[in-house]
């Protein structure tokens, strides 16, 4: 099956560490069970399944990496569950409901996560992206900050289906304009609140001060950008492509 996809995956356009690392995904996601209440939370995955082995055994790489995509965000989930109160409080905030941030973050990654790392995701719905991290990239912690308690609920059974352990994933359910984020040494985010309402430049500013007076190196992985206005030249772009920037304070 490796092979068969890495055949495959050899003719789409990815810089080669990222390519050996998407066949690893493929292989993963072609050899897993059903994740857990695939009739309920994931009513579909099994026939997207189905159509992606199915390209794997086909001849069109691009058929594949399609397949594969929508595989994945079918199981990233679009719009999270929210509470009444937990609604309001996105609305409050500026919040977005959950978007799927794609595979180029979590490939792009591979440099910045050691085993000593301490990652984060601020908003981070059912917590896929945190949990393929610490899949490719075993390190010391993964902190997933979501409002929405059925998403956490819902993240900490996919945990337990790709086999990461325990203690390696922490899960903070409230708001993220809430927080305080100390001693983490790399930021994923998708516009977890609106730069265009009071709250939501309010956390901007805020994240920007903590980032600022943070004693360790941070690495920062932000899509659909809105932080860049609010860091300081401490930080720099090492890449943009339009949909994720990433900054360095090193």
């Amino acid at each position: 099956m490796e092979d068969r996809i890495e055949s495959l995956v050899g003719n789409l356009e990815y810089a080669a560490d990222e390519r050996r690392l998407l066949v690893r995904l493929m292989t993963l996601f072609a050899a897993l069970p059903l994740p857990p209440d695939a009739g309920g939370d994931f009513p579909d995955y099994e026939k997207h399944k189905e159509h992606f082995l199915g390209c794997v055994e086909g001849e069109d790489p691009d058929a594949l990496e399609e397949a594969f995509l929508t595989l994945y965000a079918h199981l990233h989930m679009y719009e999270a569950r929210y509470t009444a109160k937990e609604r309001e409080q996105m609305d409050l905030s500026g919040g977005y409901w959950a978007h799927a941030g794609g595979l180029s973050p979590i490939l792009k990654a591979a440099p910045w996560l050691s085993p000593a790392t301490v990652s984060a995701d601020l908003g981070a719905g059912n917590g896929l992206q945190g949990i393929l991290l610490q899949c490719l990239y075993p390190h010391q912690l993964t902190i997933q900050y979501e409002i929405s308690s059925d998403m956490v609920r819902i993240g900490r059974e996919l945990q337990e289906w790709l086999g990461i352990p325990e203690e390696r994933v922490e899960w903070v359910v409230g708001d993220v304009c809430d927080q305080v984020f100390e001693d983490i040494d790399f930021y994923y985010l998708y516009r977890p609140v609106r730069p265009d309402t009071e709250r939501g430049e309010a956390f901007y500013e805020n994240l920007a001060e903590m980032l600022e007076w943070g004693e360790r190196p941070v690495v920062i992985f932000s899509i659909a950008d809105c932080l860049k206005q609010f860091l300081s030249r401490k930080f720099k772009v090492f890449y943009t492509d339009g949909h994720l920037t990433c900054f360095s304070s090193a």
